[in-house]
């Protein structure tokens, strides 16, 4: 792994995305990140789909090691506070109140480390009319404004995966590299407050400012038809997507790429601005070009203009794709004791250098033991050693 946060012992108390990702985010990184999950039933994301180490559990608490606790138990809470005594950050993404009531909430947390980077991630924020909602990542994406331009209106469905679940621990993960950074010159902690609501209305800015620079509602279709991005299916039935943009010399690409001359003296599409105001058009026209090759074709006919083009890969298609194997996205699962043996690394490279394994996500209270042991000890006897530090490292 990438040690950039080396030293940085992170307390997650999440549930399903929001909070594991952020504190996967900084795991990646090389944080020393303990996760506290209730005993017996731990992350109810383990169980998502079936056994109790689901995939979308292994998928967000990679380079991580476990701990059970009941924090209603006064022995357990004792550790807990042990180890928030003992950590820079503390992660949790309960609904509001919820953290107080088993002892856990902010002021509590900040008297037992003054130095504190606190992180409350919710749906809708700390109080206001929708604070005691349920949220799950649809319900965000639709009340942010950005499923309203992710969807085609006229077959709205939900599609793809939890992206303001991500998106929310990405941002949150952020925040709290930047408190890190402002404790380092302050030494003191600080409270940060994310929401899914602000995570997805941030992450959706662009259409936003469109709204208010030009009075124009946007919709799902807006963005494709304005950037001249395209889906064509080729003769095999499989997916071809281009992006043309705002340069005019991918335009002229396109056309001596496919063949089309009579596209460029088309008036309909002779400028960027006709192309824009045509798009269902030329969209119907460059369909039925695509229509009369497969995709290989078409991938090595493109491969030969400056055109930014790419086929639609599958999962399968990405994890065998020249350019991800080249870059090494696919690395091995150290110290796994079930599950995948594979998973994609971090996106950083630090020097050049990348990660070229990811640690597995934890079974349930797969390192308690071990912590428990190191807390029992005198304070000077749980230093930040580097065999600590590997998540699935079975002592202390």
């Amino acid at each position: 792994m990438t040690r950039v946060l080396d030293g940085i012992r992170i307390v997650e108390q999440g549930t399903f995305i929001t909070g594991p990702c952020a504190a996967m985010m900084l795991a990646d990184l090389g944080a020393d990140v303990i996760k506290v999950e209730a005993k017996g039933n731990g992350d109810p994301y383990r169980s998502f789909r079936k056994g109790f180490y689901s995939a979308h559990f292994q998928a967000y608490n990679r380079n991580k090691r476990a701990i059970g606790l009941d924090l209603k138990d006064r022995a357990d809470r004792d550790v807990f506070y042990a180890l928030v005594a003992q950590s820079d950050v503390y992660i949790q993404n309960f609904r509001p109140g919820a953290a107080a009531r088993i002892g856990a909430d902010f002021d509590t947390l900040i008297g037992i480390n003054p130095k504190l980077v606190y992180c409350s991630i919710s749906g809708f924020g700390p109080d206001g009319p929708y604070a005691q909602r349920p949220v799950y990542d649809s319900v965000a994406q639709a009340v942010s404004g950005f499923l309203s331009v992710a969807i085609d209106p006229q077959q709205p469905r939900f599609i793809g995966p939890a992206l303001a679940d991500a998106i929310t621990g990405i941002y949150a993960s952020l925040g709290i590299s930047a408190a890190l950074l402002e404790r380092a010159r302050t030494g003191r902690g600080k409270r940060i407050d994310i929401s899914m609501l602000e995570a997805m209305m941030h992450f959706a800015v662009e259409p936003f400012m469109g709204y208010f620079a030009l009075g124009e509602e946007p919709s799902g279709t807006d963005r494709p038809r304005l950037a001249q991005a395209y889906i064509m299916r080729c003769r095999d039935g499989k997916l071809f997507a281009f992006h043309l943009s705002s340069i005019d010399k991918f335009w002229t690409a396109l056309v001596e790429a496919i063949e089309a001359p009579h596209l460029a003296e088309d008036p309909r599409f002779s400028t960027r601005l006709a192309r824009i105001d045509n798009y269902d058009a030329l969209n119907a026209a460059l369909n039925a070009i695509f229509a009369t090759r497969d995709r290989w074709e078409w991938n090595e006919r493109f491969s030969g203009f400056d055109v930014p083009f790419a086929p639609i890969n599958s999962i399968a298609d990405a994890v065998a794709d020249p350019q991800a194997t080249h870059m090494g996205m696919i690395v091995p699962v150290a110290g796994r004791v079930e599950g995948a043996q594979r998973s994609v690394r971090p996106a950083h490279a630090f020097d050049g250098v990348r990660a070229s394994e990811v640690g597995a996500a934890p079974v349930l209270d797969q390192h308690g033991a071990a912590i428990r042991a190191a807390l029992a000890r005198a304070p000077d006897a749980w230093p930040r050693r580097e065999a600590e530090m590997v998540p699935s490292a079975q002592t202390a």
